[in-house]
């Protein structure tokens, strides 16, 4: 009786040892440090989304140092979370960035500034200090301030750029009359330095109708003509989804999951998970053709990209996930 218990065991651990080897591995590389603007992805990994689609999935935090194009095209991930702006002026430079699911409908970025400051409407920018992100976080900015025709080189009929740090001190400190910051994030932060919502000027760019495309998810153009890679990158997408709708709907549970994976503040966390469910649309990651066409005219317009993208994104993965 011990023998046949000892061979059945031995045959359950085999076949569980079996079944961890035959996971298919994804490396994501996320845009920035752990927190609930990725937490559809911690979810799917908690839940088990991921490991019912037969993945193991590793989820790589980002950091003001890391740029994901880079690890990408260095081969440091299967797939990575990016602004369009960024993918798309690293496809023109050679690495072959395609989107492959778009899980924020909508943007999150804004332009803020005390309201008893110099600026009351766009028509106040020139002259004045602006801070923005860099590293790709620029060109929602700067094809905003050319649909305004304002220069970004600074003088009486332009506007002073300030490449601003990942905070809310520029504002604190004066040394900018209006900073960027996101609906999820840097919005509360002021809030919690001492702003009331009514002490502020906000200009939203998805209200303005200046949104471009932000969180999305890429993959390189050549790995995605291998069908056993295009079909491991539906199932990563069908399961991402699958966690980004339950933490739409699951607020606080997605907070405390991100947190778990090294988020910081739990509060600020909930809050944070809240405004980015706003962002979310139907949680399908499908891509709005009118936001993408947006996002390439303004990159166009710019001269960020020079010539007008040819398979900058497929819709093949999202459509396959969706069955």
């Amino acid at each position: 009786m011990r023998k046949s218990l000892n061979i059945t065991l031995a045959l359950a651990m085999s076949l569980m040892a079996g079944s961890a080897l035959a996971a298919d591995k994804v490396v994501l590389q996320l845009k920035w440090v752990a927190q609930a603007q990725f937490a559809g992805y911690f979810v799917a990994k908690d839940k088990g989304f991921y490991e019912e689609e037969g993945l193991d999935v590793e989820i790589k935090p980002g950091g003001p140092d890391i740029a994901p194009e880079q690890v990408i095209a260095g081969g440091g991930a299967d797939v990575i979370v990016d602004w369009a702006g960024g993918a798309l002026a690293a496809r023109e430079k050679g690495v072959g960035l395609v989107n492959i699911a778009q899980p924020y409908a909508k943007a999150g970025m804004e332009l803020v500034c005390p309201k008893d400051g110099p600026i009351q409407t766009e028509k106040d920018f020139p002259g004045h200090t602006l801070g923005v992100w860099f590293f790709g976080n620029e060109y929602p900015f700067y094809a905003w301030m050319n649909k305004l025709g304002y220069k970004t080189d600074g003088g009486a009929d332009g506007v002073n750029v300030l490449k601003q740090s990942f905070d809310v001190q520029p504002l604190i400190q004066k040394q900018a009359d209006c900073i960027s910051v996101m609906t999820y994030n840097e919005y509360w932060q002021l809030i919690d330095a001492g702003y009331k919502p009514e002490d502020l000027i906000v200009f939203n760019y998805a209200a303005m109708g200046n949104d471009l495309m932000e969180d999305g998810l890429y993959a390189m153009e050549d790995k995605l003509e291998d069908p056993a890679f295009k079909e491991k990158m539906v199932k990563f997408v069908r399961a991402s989804m699958k966690g980004w709708a339950y933490a739409k709907d699951n607020v606080d549970e997605a907070a405390e999951i991100t947190m778990d994976n090294g988020a910081q503040d739990e509060n600020h966390q909930k809050r944070m998970m809240s405004e980015v469910a706003k962002l979310l649309g139907d949680a399908s990651g499908k891509l709005d053709m009118a936001l993408y066409e947006r996002t390439e005219k303004a990159l166009l317009d710019q001269k960020i990209i020079a010539t007008k993208p040819e398979g900058a994104y497929t819709t093949e993965i999202t459509d396959a996930a969706s069955k």
